[in-house]
Protein backbone atom coordinates (compact mmCIF):
# COMPACT_ATOMS: atom_id res chain seq x y z
CA UNK A 1 0.00 0.00 0.00
CA UNK A 2 1.06 3.44 -0.87
CA UNK A 3 1.81 5.75 2.36
CA UNK A 4 -1.24 8.07 3.27
CA UNK A 5 0.60 11.24 3.98
CA UNK A 6 -0.75 14.24 4.79
CA UNK A 7 -3.95 13.75 4.87
CA UNK A 8 -6.41 15.61 6.95
CA UNK A 9 -9.75 13.98 7.32
CA UNK A 10 -12.98 16.21 6.63
CA UNK A 11 -14.19 17.15 9.99
CA UNK A 12 -10.17 18.03 11.10
CA UNK A 13 -10.44 20.50 8.25
CA UNK A 14 -13.63 22.03 9.82
CA UNK A 15 -11.43 22.47 12.81
CA UNK A 16 -8.46 23.92 11.36
CA UNK A 17 -7.32 27.94 11.79
CA UNK A 18 -6.75 29.52 8.66
CA UNK A 19 -2.79 30.17 8.40
CA UNK A 20 -2.04 33.22 5.84
CA UNK A 21 1.11 32.62 3.91
CA UNK A 22 2.53 34.51 0.89
CA UNK A 23 5.70 32.65 0.91
CA UNK A 24 4.02 29.19 2.19
CA UNK A 25 1.77 27.71 5.49
CA UNK A 26 2.60 28.93 8.59
CA UNK A 27 5.47 27.39 9.97
CA UNK A 28 6.06 26.22 13.78
CA UNK A 29 7.59 28.48 16.08
CA UNK A 30 11.58 28.36 16.31
CA UNK A 31 12.49 27.19 19.47
CA UNK A 32 14.59 30.43 20.52
CA UNK A 33 11.60 32.72 19.65
CA UNK A 34 9.25 33.83 22.20
CA UNK A 35 5.56 33.18 21.41
CA UNK A 36 3.56 35.96 20.95
CA UNK A 37 4.01 39.61 21.55
CA UNK A 38 5.44 39.18 24.77
CA UNK A 39 9.44 40.14 24.89
CA UNK A 40 11.36 37.71 26.55
CA UNK A 41 14.69 38.65 28.86
CA UNK A 42 16.84 37.77 26.59
CA UNK A 43 15.41 40.46 24.03
CA UNK A 44 15.45 42.94 26.53
CA UNK A 45 19.33 42.26 27.03
CA UNK A 46 20.05 42.54 23.24
CA UNK A 47 18.34 45.63 22.59
CA UNK A 48 19.58 47.17 25.27
CA UNK A 49 23.05 45.64 24.10
CA UNK A 50 22.83 48.34 21.27
CA UNK A 51 22.70 51.52 23.68
CA UNK A 52 24.05 52.34 26.62
CA UNK A 53 21.64 55.68 27.11
CA UNK A 54 18.53 55.36 28.42
CA UNK A 55 17.87 58.42 25.99
CA UNK A 56 18.40 56.39 23.08
CA UNK A 57 14.92 56.11 20.97
CA UNK A 58 13.16 52.22 21.40
CA UNK A 59 11.13 50.61 18.39
CA UNK A 60 9.59 47.33 18.77
CA UNK A 61 9.73 45.44 15.67
CA UNK A 62 7.16 42.66 14.71
CA UNK A 63 8.21 39.98 12.69
CA UNK A 64 7.14 36.64 11.79
CA UNK A 65 9.11 33.53 10.22
CA UNK A 66 7.24 31.45 7.93
CA UNK A 67 10.07 29.23 6.56
CA UNK A 68 12.20 26.36 8.73
CA UNK A 69 15.96 26.95 10.02
CA UNK A 70 17.19 30.13 11.88
CA UNK A 71 15.43 32.63 10.22
CA UNK A 72 14.51 33.99 13.92
CA UNK A 73 17.57 34.21 14.68
CA UNK A 74 19.00 35.74 12.00
CA UNK A 75 16.73 38.41 12.58
CA UNK A 76 17.95 38.76 16.47
CA UNK A 77 21.60 39.23 15.16
CA UNK A 78 20.62 41.97 12.45
CA UNK A 79 18.96 43.77 14.99
CA UNK A 80 22.13 43.31 17.31
CA UNK A 81 23.89 45.05 14.77
CA UNK A 82 21.68 47.90 13.80
CA UNK A 83 21.67 48.81 17.54
CA UNK A 84 25.39 49.20 17.67
CA UNK A 85 26.00 51.05 14.97
CA UNK A 86 22.88 53.43 15.94
CA UNK A 87 23.79 54.06 19.46
CA UNK A 88 21.01 56.60 19.70
CA UNK A 89 18.44 53.42 18.61
CA UNK A 90 17.50 50.85 19.91
CA UNK A 91 15.33 48.28 17.63
CA UNK A 92 13.66 45.52 20.26
CA UNK A 93 12.39 42.96 17.43
CA UNK A 94 9.18 40.78 18.51
CA UNK A 95 8.99 37.15 16.77
CA UNK A 96 5.03 37.11 15.97
CA UNK A 97 4.54 33.59 14.63
CA UNK A 98 3.39 32.92 11.14
CA UNK A 99 1.93 36.07 9.15
CA UNK A 100 -1.82 35.28 10.40
CA UNK A 101 -0.81 35.53 13.80
CA UNK A 102 1.55 38.92 13.04
CA UNK A 103 -1.46 40.59 11.57
CA UNK A 104 -3.46 39.45 14.57
CA UNK A 105 -1.23 40.53 17.32
CA UNK A 106 -0.70 43.82 15.33
CA UNK A 107 -4.54 44.57 14.87
CA UNK A 108 -4.45 44.13 19.05
CA UNK A 109 -1.05 46.15 19.78
CA UNK A 110 -3.28 49.02 17.24
CA UNK A 111 -6.39 48.66 19.21
CA UNK A 112 -4.62 49.00 22.76
CA UNK A 113 -2.46 52.01 21.75
CA UNK A 114 0.78 50.18 21.57
CA UNK A 115 1.98 49.89 17.71
CA UNK A 116 4.93 49.10 16.87
CA UNK A 117 6.54 51.46 14.95
CA UNK A 118 8.01 49.13 12.12
CA UNK A 119 6.88 45.40 11.22
CA UNK A 120 6.94 42.37 8.42
CA UNK A 121 3.66 41.23 7.07
CA UNK A 122 2.79 40.27 3.52
CA UNK A 123 2.55 42.42 0.57
CA UNK A 124 -0.61 40.97 0.03
CA UNK A 125 -1.85 42.48 2.72
CA UNK A 126 -0.85 45.90 1.79
CA UNK A 127 -4.79 47.00 0.70
CA UNK A 128 -5.93 46.32 4.14
CA UNK A 129 -3.09 48.22 5.60
CA UNK A 130 -3.81 51.17 3.66
CA UNK A 131 -7.14 50.81 3.97
CA UNK A 132 -7.69 50.39 7.72
CA UNK A 133 -4.88 53.33 8.19
CA UNK A 134 -2.61 50.62 10.08
CA UNK A 135 0.37 51.91 7.77
CA UNK A 136 1.75 54.69 6.45
CA UNK A 137 2.44 55.88 2.92
CA UNK A 138 6.58 56.19 2.47
CA UNK A 139 6.35 58.33 -0.46
CA UNK A 140 7.60 61.46 1.62
CA UNK A 141 10.33 59.33 3.03
CA UNK A 142 11.49 58.41 -0.45
CA UNK A 143 11.25 61.99 -1.41
CA UNK A 144 13.29 63.69 1.43
CA UNK A 145 15.92 60.85 1.43
CA UNK A 146 18.49 61.91 -0.76
CA UNK A 147 19.17 58.94 -2.82
CA UNK A 148 15.15 57.60 -2.06
CA UNK A 149 14.52 57.21 -6.05
CA UNK A 150 17.55 55.33 -6.85
CA UNK A 151 16.59 53.23 -3.99
CA UNK A 152 13.29 52.05 -5.09
CA UNK A 153 14.44 51.76 -8.64
CA UNK A 154 17.09 49.14 -7.39
CA UNK A 155 14.41 46.81 -6.32
CA UNK A 156 13.34 43.65 -8.59
CA UNK A 157 10.61 45.10 -10.73
CA UNK A 158 8.73 42.27 -9.47
CA UNK A 159 8.94 42.62 -6.46
CA UNK A 160 8.07 46.05 -5.80
CA UNK A 161 5.08 45.85 -8.05
CA UNK A 162 2.72 44.53 -5.16
CA UNK A 163 4.05 47.89 -2.90
CA UNK A 164 1.86 50.34 -4.49
CA UNK A 165 -2.03 50.99 -3.53
CA UNK A 166 -3.57 53.46 -5.55
CA UNK A 167 -0.29 54.54 -6.26
CA UNK A 168 1.18 55.16 -3.24
CA UNK A 169 4.43 52.99 -2.00
CA UNK A 170 3.05 51.29 1.42
CA UNK A 171 5.78 48.68 1.99
CA UNK A 172 9.48 47.88 1.45
CA UNK A 173 10.48 44.15 -0.26
CA UNK A 174 12.39 42.41 2.45
CA UNK A 175 11.93 38.89 2.90
CA UNK A 176 10.40 37.64 -0.91
CA UNK A 177 9.83 34.34 -2.28
CA UNK A 178 8.55 32.69 -5.26
CA UNK A 179 7.32 29.15 -5.59
CA UNK A 180 9.83 26.61 -7.42
CA UNK A 181 9.92 22.95 -8.24
CA UNK A 182 12.44 21.15 -6.29
CA UNK A 183 12.71 18.02 -7.28
CA UNK A 184 14.82 14.50 -6.68
CA UNK A 185 17.12 14.14 -8.73
CA UNK A 186 18.32 10.79 -7.76
CA UNK A 187 14.83 9.06 -7.76
CA UNK A 188 14.55 10.75 -11.46
CA UNK A 189 18.01 8.63 -12.15
CA UNK A 190 16.51 5.64 -10.46
CA UNK A 191 13.34 5.51 -12.87
CA UNK A 192 15.04 6.46 -16.34
CA UNK A 193 14.72 10.06 -16.44
CA UNK A 194 16.91 12.63 -17.31
CA UNK A 195 18.21 14.45 -14.09
CA UNK A 196 18.84 17.52 -15.95
CA UNK A 197 15.26 17.65 -17.39
CA UNK A 198 12.56 18.39 -15.25
CA UNK A 199 9.46 18.63 -16.44
CA UNK A 200 8.33 21.77 -18.08
CA UNK A 201 4.36 21.18 -18.77
CA UNK A 202 1.54 19.79 -16.97
CA UNK A 203 1.39 16.96 -19.28
CA UNK A 204 5.15 16.18 -18.22
CA UNK A 205 4.42 16.61 -14.50
CA UNK A 206 1.87 13.50 -15.09
CA UNK A 207 4.40 11.74 -17.21
CA UNK A 208 7.14 12.12 -14.88
CA UNK A 209 5.06 11.45 -11.35
CA UNK A 210 3.76 8.37 -12.98
CA UNK A 211 6.98 7.17 -13.55
CA UNK A 212 8.14 7.98 -9.65
CA UNK A 213 5.68 7.28 -7.59
CA UNK A 214 5.93 3.89 -6.10
CA UNK A 215 4.60 2.06 -3.13
CA UNK A 216 6.80 4.25 -1.12
CA UNK A 217 6.94 7.38 -2.71
CA UNK A 218 4.51 9.84 -4.26
CA UNK A 219 5.80 11.40 -7.87
CA UNK A 220 4.19 14.92 -6.61
CA UNK A 221 3.68 17.12 -3.77
CA UNK A 222 1.52 20.30 -3.82
CA UNK A 223 0.31 21.47 -0.83
CA UNK A 224 -3.60 22.32 -0.76
CA UNK A 225 -4.26 23.59 3.02
CA UNK A 226 -5.53 26.47 4.33
CA UNK A 227 -3.35 29.86 3.66
CA UNK A 228 -1.09 28.26 1.05
CA UNK A 229 -3.31 26.45 -1.64
CA UNK A 230 -4.21 30.24 -2.84
CA UNK A 231 -0.53 31.07 -3.55
CA UNK A 232 0.15 27.73 -5.22
CA UNK A 233 -3.32 28.19 -7.46
CA UNK A 234 -2.23 31.95 -8.29
CA UNK A 235 0.52 30.08 -10.35
CA UNK A 236 -1.68 27.72 -12.06
CA UNK A 237 -4.76 30.56 -12.76
CA UNK A 238 -1.13 32.14 -14.36
CA UNK A 239 -0.16 29.65 -15.91
CA UNK A 240 -3.43 28.58 -17.96
CA UNK A 241 -5.14 32.31 -18.21
CA UNK A 242 -5.98 32.57 -21.71
CA UNK A 243 -3.84 35.69 -21.45
CA UNK A 244 -1.88 36.02 -18.28
CA UNK A 245 -4.37 37.27 -16.21
CA UNK A 246 -4.49 37.03 -12.49
CA UNK A 247 -6.63 35.78 -10.14
CA UNK A 248 -7.53 39.36 -9.36
CA UNK A 249 -7.52 43.11 -11.23
CA UNK A 250 -4.82 45.32 -9.97
CA UNK A 251 -6.27 47.49 -7.98
CA UNK A 252 -7.65 44.84 -5.67
CA UNK A 253 -11.00 45.43 -5.69
CA UNK A 254 -12.72 42.52 -8.18
CA UNK A 255 -11.58 38.43 -8.70
CA UNK A 256 -11.81 36.43 -11.82
CA UNK A 257 -12.18 32.80 -9.95
CA UNK A 258 -14.57 30.96 -11.71
CA UNK A 259 -13.04 30.95 -15.17
CA UNK A 260 -12.70 28.50 -17.91
CA UNK A 261 -9.18 28.16 -17.64
CA UNK A 262 -8.79 28.35 -13.58
CA UNK A 263 -11.56 25.86 -13.66
CA UNK A 264 -9.30 23.27 -15.96
CA UNK A 265 -6.64 24.24 -13.16
CA UNK A 266 -8.63 23.43 -10.30
CA UNK A 267 -9.31 19.80 -11.88
CA UNK A 268 -5.93 18.87 -12.63
CA UNK A 269 -4.71 19.53 -9.11
CA UNK A 270 -8.08 17.00 -8.12
CA UNK A 271 -6.79 14.61 -11.43
CA UNK A 272 -3.05 14.19 -9.84
CA UNK A 273 -4.36 13.29 -6.83
CA UNK A 274 -8.18 10.52 -8.25
CA UNK A 275 -7.21 10.07 -11.85
CA UNK A 276 -3.45 9.91 -11.72
CA UNK A 277 -3.04 8.88 -8.21
CA UNK A 278 1.07 10.44 -8.42
CA UNK A 279 0.06 13.16 -5.45
CA UNK A 280 -1.06 12.09 -1.70
CA UNK A 281 -4.91 12.30 -1.22
CA UNK A 282 -6.99 14.84 0.78
CA UNK A 283 -5.39 18.24 2.24
CA UNK A 284 -1.92 18.13 1.61
CA UNK A 285 0.20 19.67 4.57
CA UNK A 286 2.64 22.99 3.42
CA UNK A 287 4.39 22.64 6.27
CA UNK A 288 4.92 18.69 5.91
CA UNK A 289 6.30 18.54 2.24
CA UNK A 290 9.87 19.95 2.83
CA UNK A 291 10.19 17.17 5.15
CA UNK A 292 8.51 14.54 3.12
CA UNK A 293 10.99 15.78 0.09
CA UNK A 294 14.15 15.50 2.49
CA UNK A 295 12.76 11.81 3.49
CA UNK A 296 12.16 10.98 -0.20
CA UNK A 297 8.54 10.35 0.24
CA UNK A 298 7.92 12.89 -2.50
CA UNK A 299 9.99 13.23 -5.61
CA UNK A 300 8.94 16.75 -7.15
CA UNK A 301 7.41 19.34 -4.60
CA UNK A 302 5.95 22.61 -5.49
CA UNK A 303 7.71 25.17 -2.72
CA UNK A 304 9.17 28.05 -1.86
CA UNK A 305 12.67 29.61 -2.66
CA UNK A 306 12.44 30.66 0.95
CA UNK A 307 12.94 26.99 1.89
CA UNK A 308 16.22 26.39 0.02
CA UNK A 309 18.91 27.05 2.74
CA UNK A 310 16.92 24.11 4.53
CA UNK A 311 16.79 21.51 1.65
CA UNK A 312 20.19 22.31 0.41
CA UNK A 313 21.62 21.76 4.03
CA UNK A 314 19.60 18.64 5.21
CA UNK A 315 19.20 16.96 1.27
CA UNK A 316 21.16 13.42 1.70
CA UNK A 317 20.66 13.20 -2.18
CA UNK A 318 21.42 15.45 -5.04
CA UNK A 319 18.35 17.99 -5.88
CA UNK A 320 17.37 20.22 -8.55
CA UNK A 321 15.34 23.23 -8.79
CA UNK A 322 13.65 24.17 -11.68
CA UNK A 323 10.81 26.87 -13.27
CA UNK A 324 7.02 25.64 -12.25
CA UNK A 325 5.83 23.59 -14.93
CA UNK A 326 3.12 25.51 -17.46
CA UNK A 327 -0.15 24.69 -18.92
CA UNK A 328 -0.94 27.48 -21.43
CA UNK A 329 2.53 28.84 -20.49
CA UNK A 330 4.99 29.32 -18.06
CA UNK A 331 4.58 31.67 -15.09
CA UNK A 332 4.86 31.37 -11.01
CA UNK A 333 3.37 33.23 -8.04
CA UNK A 334 5.29 35.82 -6.08
CA UNK A 335 4.54 36.17 -2.24
CA UNK A 336 6.28 36.80 0.79
CA UNK A 337 6.86 39.79 3.52
CA UNK A 338 7.33 43.38 3.03
CA UNK A 339 7.99 45.74 6.03
CA UNK A 340 6.05 48.62 6.90
CA UNK A 341 5.90 51.62 9.06
CA UNK A 342 2.86 52.37 11.57
CA UNK A 343 0.51 54.97 10.98
CA UNK A 344 0.15 57.61 13.73
CA UNK A 345 4.02 57.58 14.76
CA UNK A 346 6.32 60.75 15.78
CA UNK A 347 8.10 62.26 13.57
CA UNK A 348 11.34 60.96 15.47
CA UNK A 349 9.57 57.52 15.16
CA UNK A 350 8.88 57.13 11.84
CA UNK A 351 12.44 58.78 10.44
CA UNK A 352 14.40 55.87 12.83
CA UNK A 353 12.23 53.12 11.55
CA UNK A 354 13.00 54.44 7.53
CA UNK A 355 16.96 54.13 8.87
CA UNK A 356 15.97 50.53 10.74
CA UNK A 357 14.14 49.77 7.00
CA UNK A 358 17.23 50.90 4.56
CA UNK A 359 19.60 49.55 7.34
CA UNK A 360 17.80 45.94 6.38
CA UNK A 361 17.73 46.24 3.29
CA UNK A 362 21.05 47.66 1.73
CA UNK A 363 22.74 45.47 -0.60
CA UNK A 364 25.01 43.39 1.04
CA UNK A 365 22.77 43.02 4.19
CA UNK A 366 19.88 41.52 1.71
CA UNK A 367 21.95 39.11 -0.17
CA UNK A 368 23.61 37.62 3.02
CA UNK A 369 19.76 37.46 4.10
CA UNK A 370 18.97 35.65 0.82
CA UNK A 371 22.01 33.33 1.77
CA UNK A 372 20.84 32.51 4.78
CA UNK A 373 17.51 31.81 4.42
CA UNK A 374 17.02 30.77 0.45
CA UNK A 375 14.45 33.92 0.15
CA UNK A 376 15.53 35.54 -3.18
CA UNK A 377 17.64 38.76 -3.04
CA UNK A 378 15.11 41.96 -3.33
CA UNK A 379 17.34 44.23 -5.11
CA UNK A 380 19.39 44.38 -8.52
CA UNK A 381 22.80 45.39 -6.68
CA UNK A 382 22.80 42.50 -4.51
CA UNK A 383 23.28 40.71 -7.64
CA UNK A 384 26.61 42.54 -8.65
CA UNK A 385 28.32 41.32 -5.09
CA UNK A 386 30.45 38.62 -4.30
CA UNK A 387 28.32 37.45 -1.88
CA UNK A 388 25.36 36.69 -4.42
CA UNK A 389 27.60 35.50 -7.45
CA UNK A 390 29.58 32.93 -5.06
CA UNK A 391 26.61 31.56 -3.75
CA UNK A 392 24.77 31.02 -7.18
CA UNK A 393 28.02 29.05 -8.43
CA UNK A 394 28.20 27.07 -5.13
CA UNK A 395 24.15 26.69 -5.46
CA UNK A 396 23.35 27.13 -8.63
CA UNK A 397 19.63 25.90 -8.05
CA UNK A 398 19.23 29.17 -6.02
CA UNK A 399 19.50 31.21 -9.15
CA UNK A 400 16.51 29.49 -10.21
CA UNK A 401 14.38 32.13 -7.94
CA UNK A 402 16.10 35.08 -9.29
CA UNK A 403 16.34 34.22 -12.89
CA UNK A 404 11.86 33.06 -12.79
CA UNK A 405 10.73 36.65 -11.39
CA UNK A 406 10.57 37.81 -14.81
CA UNK A 407 7.30 34.86 -15.86
CA UNK A 408 6.24 36.04 -12.09
CA UNK A 409 3.29 37.97 -10.82
CA UNK A 410 2.03 38.43 -7.18
CA UNK A 411 -0.18 36.21 -5.51
CA UNK A 412 -3.70 36.56 -4.79
CA UNK A 413 -4.05 40.53 -3.81
CA UNK A 414 -7.45 42.52 -2.51
CA UNK A 415 -8.61 44.59 -0.17
CA UNK A 416 -9.61 42.36 3.21
CA UNK A 417 -6.82 40.00 1.84
CA UNK A 418 -7.80 37.33 4.79
CA UNK A 419 -11.67 37.11 4.18
CA UNK A 420 -11.12 36.55 0.07
CA UNK A 421 -8.29 33.99 1.10
CA UNK A 422 -10.38 31.97 3.12
CA UNK A 423 -13.26 32.23 0.49
CA UNK A 424 -11.26 30.89 -2.16
CA UNK A 425 -8.96 28.54 0.15
CA UNK A 426 -12.40 26.88 1.81
CA UNK A 427 -14.26 26.14 -1.72
CA UNK A 428 -10.85 24.69 -3.23
CA UNK A 429 -11.09 22.39 -0.30
CA UNK A 430 -14.52 21.49 -0.73
CA UNK A 431 -13.02 20.41 -4.14
CA UNK A 432 -10.69 18.62 -2.76
CA UNK A 433 -12.50 16.66 -0.19
CA UNK A 434 -15.58 15.82 -3.18
CA UNK A 435 -18.18 18.21 -1.45
CA UNK A 436 -18.00 19.91 -4.78
CA UNK A 437 -17.15 20.17 -8.40
CA UNK A 438 -14.21 22.44 -9.68
CA UNK A 439 -17.16 24.57 -11.03
CA UNK A 440 -19.13 24.88 -8.30
CA UNK A 441 -16.33 25.47 -6.29
CA UNK A 442 -15.18 28.17 -8.17
CA UNK A 443 -18.41 29.49 -8.56
CA UNK A 444 -19.48 29.87 -5.15
CA UNK A 445 -15.85 31.52 -4.47
CA UNK A 446 -16.54 34.00 -7.42
CA UNK A 447 -20.05 34.89 -5.90
CA UNK A 448 -18.39 35.05 -2.38
CA UNK A 449 -15.90 36.83 -2.97
CA UNK A 450 -17.69 39.64 -5.23
CA UNK A 451 -20.37 39.86 -1.87
CA UNK A 452 -17.20 40.69 -0.03
CA UNK A 453 -15.67 43.36 -1.69
CA UNK A 454 -18.66 44.94 -2.94
CA UNK A 455 -18.18 47.51 -0.35
CA UNK A 456 -14.98 48.77 -2.29
CA UNK A 457 -16.58 49.20 -5.77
Amino acid sequence: MRKKIALLTAASLLASVVALSGCGGGGAAPTQAAGGAEKTEAKAESADAGSDSKEALHLTFYYPVNVGGSAAQLIENLCNDFNAENPDIVVEPVYTGNYDDTVTKLQTAVQGGTPPEVFVSLATQRFTMASTGMAMPLDDLIAADPDGQEYIDDFLPGFMEDSYVDGQIYSIPFQRSTMVMFYNKDAFKEVGLDPEKPPTTWDEVVEYGQKLTNDNRYGVGLALNSGSAQWAFTGFCLQNSENGENLMTEDGKAVMFDTPGNIEALQFWLDLQNKYEIMAPGIVQWTDLPTQFLAGEVAMIYHTTGNMANISQNAEFEFGTCFLPGGKRQAAPTGGGNFYISNGLSEDRVQAAWKFIRFMTEPERAAQWSLDTGYVATRQTCFETDLMKNYYEELPQAKVAYEQIDIAKPELTTYNAAEIWRILNDNIQSAVVGDATPEEALKAAQEQATEVLAEYQ
